[in-house]
């Protein structure tokens, strides 16, 4: 049995919707997310889903092109 796990992250670098809408599919297609919200201002985002490994979902975020760190 998985438990849900909530992480939130301060995202740098998105200066427009284009940008959160690009870091919000990246984070939507990693293994065990179920829901995604990222916000431009502040740039952050809420990541819900299962057995969900923080440094996996940074390295996604860069990938994308920002700077991810957990907050919260």
């Amino acid at each position: 049995i998985h438990r849900m796990t909530r992480l939130e992250f301060a995202i740098e670098g998105m200066s427009c919707d284009h940008c959160t809408a690009r870091v919000q599919k990246a984070l939507e297609e990693a293994e065990g997310v179920r829901s995604v919200e990222v916000t431009l201002d502040p740039g952050s985002a809420v990541i819900v889903g299962d057995a969900l490994d923080p440094e996996v979902l940074v390295a996604i975020v860069e990938r994308a092109g920002y700077e991810a760190r957990p907050s919260g």
